[in-house]
């Protein structure tokens, strides 16, 4: 595992793309060279959240999943997939509707949640899931 800042990585990930809020790290960017990784090597749940700029419940909901973000870790990972540049991901993951929040442990889908939630309702939903 390597350290870089607080985040624990899985082995084989060098590197991250951070959201930043006023310079706090929040929930990574992943992509689907490194979606496997995280994914399947992660110690921790991860909540990937499938987005795309275009979205306005998607756009209204990025505040509060930044805030979940900084509630949750390090017990939960949260992450965020644009769907319009990873659409081949999206489609994989059966992503039908967005935004959609995914909770994966080990590799394996645990729950997931379509629509836009407020920072108490995600973080209820995580916290009743893991």
């Amino acid at each position: 595992m390597l350290r870089r800042g607080y985040l624990q990585l899985p082995e084989g990930i060098t590197a991250i793309a951070p959201y930043a809020v006023s310079g706090a790290l929040l929930a990574i960017a992943l992509t689907a060279a490194d979606f496997d990784l995280h994914a399947q090597r992660a110690e921790i749940p991860l909540v990937v959240d499938f987005w795309a700029p275009w979205c306005g419940p998607c756009r209204m909901m990025a505040p509060a999943y930044e805030q979940a973000a900084q509630m949750l870790e390090p017990q939960v990972r949260l992450a965020k997939l644009n769907t319009e540049e990873e659409q081949s991901l999206a489609a994989r993951c059966g992503i039908s509707s967005i935004p959609t929040l995914v909770l994966l442990r080990g590799g394996r889908e645990l729950a997931r949640q379509p629509g836009a939630l407020g920072l108490q309702d995600i973080v209820r939903w995580v916290r009743s899931k893991i």
